[in-house]
């Protein structure tokens, strides 16, 4: 599955509100963690920016984000809040090797299909360098469906999410789960796991 019309629709219409709900004055803890263990000056790729937020921090920190989303609306509204040279592209768009130092998908993939993570997630293995810090942000659960924007979502255990990036190739470092209320207003379960390329 390419990019899901769908969902691009709602963030075509909602950029705005998706980045006011979003916004924030400093790195969450998932971000501060991630920019502290990237090596100085790292190159980070941020797939599904958002309204580039967190590149806006990376670049902050002395790294060197690359911005990308789906969204044309999404990447103009990072590039007019951050001048943070956002480009649009989509998960399928990700085929370099060796580029980056770090990986940040953050509740980015989760649009994916399921059939699609294990072929996404082994792109960008081989987009990190070895030993790169991959970033990856995921609601919990089971099977794939729509919100009550009309958001498409697929939904993993922790058990699952771990095997699929086992099987691209990764170590996983770090897991947490949580609870938190996104953009259609449902608090929703998730999992955050750092590791390894």
């Amino acid at each position: 599955m390419s990019a899901d019309a769908r969902t691009l629709a709602v963030y075509a219409t909602r950029a705005g509100d998706y980045a006011d709900r979003f916004a924030q004055q400093a790195p969450d803890r998932f971000l501060a963690a991630f920019i502290a263990a990237l090596p100085q000056g790292s190159d980070v790729l941020d797939l599904g920016c958002g309204p580039g937020t967190a590149s806006a921090f990376l670049r902050a920190a002395g790294h060197r984000p690359d911005p990308v989303d789906a969204s044309p609306e999404m990447v103009a509204l990072a590039n007019d809040r951050h001048a943070i040279g956002a480009r649009l592209a989509t998960f399928d768009d990700i085929d370099t090797v060796a580029a980056y130092d770090g990986v940040w998908a953050n509740f980015s993939l989760l649009h994916a299909a399921r059939a699609d993570l294990p072929r996404l997630l082994g792109a960008l293995h081989r987009a990190l360098k070895p030993g790169g810090l991959f970033h990856i942000g995921m609601k919990t659960g089971t099977g794939e469906a729509r919100d009550a924007l009309d958001r498409f979502y697929t939904f993993v255990t922790r058990d699952e999410l771990t095997a699929f990036l086992h099987d691209a190739g990764f170590t996983v470092i770090a897991a947490h789960e949580g609870m938190e209320r996104g953009l259609a207003g449902t608090k929703d379960p998730f999992i955050v796991v750092h590791a390894r390329a």
